[in-house]
């Protein structure tokens, strides 16, 4: 009798173990995906230092260079160690995660500085970084999705192609841009929030008024404004603190996307 009640309790903690490696599992595997794409305002330039040294809460991750979920920090992105810093992407997590209590937000960090919308094109190639912006996204973006459902894209990108000529062609080639991500997450109406160039240089400015005419061209998107910003001394890049305030005025723009879609 006494082995057979010692082999039952075995088997009750065996299976009392599959479940909760189970509850583990499904914990850390049905996060809200949010891919994180642009060039260098987007990657972060801020400079790290004193509350931006800290790391994230604890249900706000990040995906690493070599596809590992760890705690959200500054840098995010690692397109550029050397100058990689402060950008938008931490503090719109957070603001998301309180809307979303109980559930874990992951970055998905893609941005390469630099980089043009052409190459943000299947095969596209950043030369200076020697990298394919887009196709290595692709490659983060679906092993990410192993762990969760993509709920949304923001996207800040556009000094590269600011000129008069290129700022014209450049709502076609972003068009595309989300039609492919949609996609690929398999959702038509997938949110995709754009952010403003700073309004630091003339051509900056021209380039925001095409983008501005982003929502009345493609449905569930947006277009958070960069308004009031202030750059780190070089007229391109936000400092740490516009950056940060930025982050959240695209996670308002992201809840109100995801709002009118619910």
């Amino acid at each position: 009798m006494m082995i057979q009640y010692l082999l039952k309790l075995a088997a009750a903690c065996c299976v009392a173990l599959l479940v909760v490696k189970g509850v583990k599992a499904q914990q850390t595997t049905d996060y809200d995906l949010y891919l994180v794409i642009g060039q260098s305002n987007m990657a972060g330039r801020g400079v790290i230092s004193g509350a931006y040294v800290t790391e994230a809460p604890r249900h706000v991750v990040m995906l690493t260079k070599d596809l590992q979920w760890v705690q959200a920090r500054h840098p995010l992105h690692f397109d550029k160690p050397k100058v990689a810093g402060v950008g938008p992407g931490i503090s719109f997590a957070e603001v998301m995660a309180k809307k979303r209590k109980r559930k874990t937000i992951a970055l998905i960090p893609c941005s390469v500085g630099g980089s043009s919308i052409e190459s943000w094109a299947p095969g596209g190639f950043d030369k200076p970084t020697r990298t394919h912006p887009y196709d290595d996204m692709l490659v983060r973006l679906r092993e990410a999705m192993k762990s969760g459902t993509l709920r949304g894209v923001i996207w800040l990108q556009g000094e590269s192609d600011s000129s008069p000529e290129k700022a014209k062609a450049y709502l076609g080639k972003l068009q595309a841009l989300i039609e492919r991500l949609r996609t690929v997450a398999g959702n038509p109406e997938l949110p995709f929030v754009a952010g403003e160039l700073g309004p630091f240089r003339e051509n900056f400015r021209h380039f925001n008024i095409e983008l501005d005419k982003l929502p009345q061209l493609v449905p569930f998107t947006a277009v958070a404004t960069s308004e009031g910003l202030t750059h780190k001394g070089d007229n391109t890049h936000f400092d740490a603190a516009s950056a940060t305030e930025y982050g959240k005025r695209f996670a308002a723009k992201m809840k109100a996307l995801q709002k009118r879609k619910s």
